[in-house]
């Protein structure tokens, strides 16, 4: 397995899915698969959305959802969009959101994924 914290900036990182540790998330469980730790330009992470996520946004970073398996739909803003295997959506800074259903996404975040760039949006 590939340390993040040794891992050189110019060198091809190889990782595996069960070498990811689950984080819980406003949407369900996180395998942060690459992270800022990694690089400077994106992170990945494949998300099992397990039901109703808390709505969020973020003030910097820009989402790519992709669903692998299971079907819901996105809120976006206003906005319910169904989703299912095949869907893609892109999420720029300021539109909250959230996931609901039970599915499974890549999430492509960019730039890297920031803890601190996640804002919850109270009902």
């Amino acid at each position: 397995m590939s340390d993040s914290a040794s891992t050189p900036k110019n060198k091809a990182i190889v990782r595996t899915l069960d070498q990811t540790e689950p984080t819980p998330c406003p949407c369900g469980q996180a395998f942060r698969i690459l992270t800022g730790a990694d690089n400077d330009i994106a992170s990945i992470h494949v998300v099992h959305i397990d039901g109703q996520a808390r709505k969020h946004y973020h003030t910097r970073q820009t989402e790519f959802y992709y669903c692998l398996e299971g079907e819901g739909e996105i809120e976006l803003g206003d906005e319910r969009v169904p989703f299912r295997p095949g869907t893609t959506v892109m999420i720029p800074p300021g539109v909250p959101h959230a996931a609901r259903g039970h599915f499974k996404i890549i999430n492509v975040v960019v730039p890297p994924f920031d803890p601190t760039d996640e804002h919850i949006v109270e009902d």
